[in-house]
């Protein structure tokens, strides 16, 4: 998708855990093109990881940094409080002919920003606005990578923040979850993950493999407790883990009854087998 000649595009672009290395080529490539960039300080730290975006001493006090063939990129600051502000700033850039980048970590569709960015062109009424989302790797499916296969059956992600809905409705979610035989990936679970496994516990047997992850794909760029860690543990062992639940950097898949265990020599796995298939049915 394209804006007119004389308008610009707002991208919501998605960059994963962050750092380079788990970035689309779409984002990277969207990123070092538009003519301003919104981020939080902890992405534009990621991103000048290997030149996505200028190096810091290269960017005047207005945030204006010369790129090298030459052109100028405006980078802006990003933060919880001013995520309105922004979505209005951003409107009028792309009316001025500027692509905008707005970036939204893991995938925007995935508790990300690009709901908030159409919520804002209703209210605004900017119909006008060109908006592309460009994906990223959500923490659902990094922590499941380095699990090794959770999620090849059905899933699902509930998060656990009750800032704009009660608990009685996350409840809801969990148990119909849990009965539906659903993997399910918890998100901001530090906002009573011990109430969660509780319910599923009462729908699940304690058995269960769990994973614990933090920062999926981070590294050592982690932000929660020792960076990246991942925890195999089981259902009811979950809660004794309060030490790997750090932030909001950790999420936490619950498998079924058909999830298990599988060691090498290496490591152990979290395998989801899907629908029970043999070596023959490939």
């Amino acid at each position: 998708m394209a804006g007119s000649a004389s308008m610009g595009t707002l991208y919501v672009v998605g960059i994963g855990p962050g750092l380079p290395h788990a970035m689309t080529q779409r984002a990277k490539d969207v990123i070092t093109s538009a003519d301003c960039v919104i981020a939080s300080n902890l992405y534009q730290e990621f991103l000048r990881r290997d030149g996505t975006l200028p190096p810091e001493d290269a960017v005047t006090d207005g945030g204006i940094a010369a790129r090298p063939n030459g052109t100028t990129q405006e980078i802006v600051r990003s933060s919880m409080g001013r995520q309105v502000e922004l979505a209005k700033e951003a409107f009028e850039r792309v009316r001025d002919g500027e692509d905008v980048a707005h970036v939204s970590g893991g995938d925007p569709n995935v508790y990300g920003k690009s709901d908030l960015l159409f919520l804002m062109a209703e209210e605004e009424e900017a119909y006008d606005i060109p908006i592309e989302i460009v994906p990223g790797v959500t923490a659902a499916l990094g922590g499941a990578a380095n699990l090794g296969a959770p999620l090849s059956n059905d899933f699902c992600t509930v998060s656990l923040s009750d800032k704009w809905r009660g608990w009685e409705e996350i409840e809801e979610k969990l148990r119909a979850a849990a009965i539906s035989g659903f993997v399910v990936v918890l998100y901001n679970c530090w906002r009573d993950y011990e109430r969660a496994i509780d319910v599923l516990r009462e729908e699940r047997a304690d058995d269960v493999p769990v994973g614990i992850f933090n920062d999926a794909g981070r590294g050592d760029a982690g932000r929660n407790l020792e960076d990246e860690t991942h925890t195999v543990t089981t259902l009811g062992a979950a809660t004794e883990h309060d030490e790997k639940v750090g932030g909001m950097g950790t999420s936490i898949v619950v498998g079924t009854a058909e999830t298990e265990v599988w060691e090498n020599d290496h490591e152990e796995y979290l395998v989801t087998p899907r629908g029970g298939r043999d070596v023959e049915d490939f």
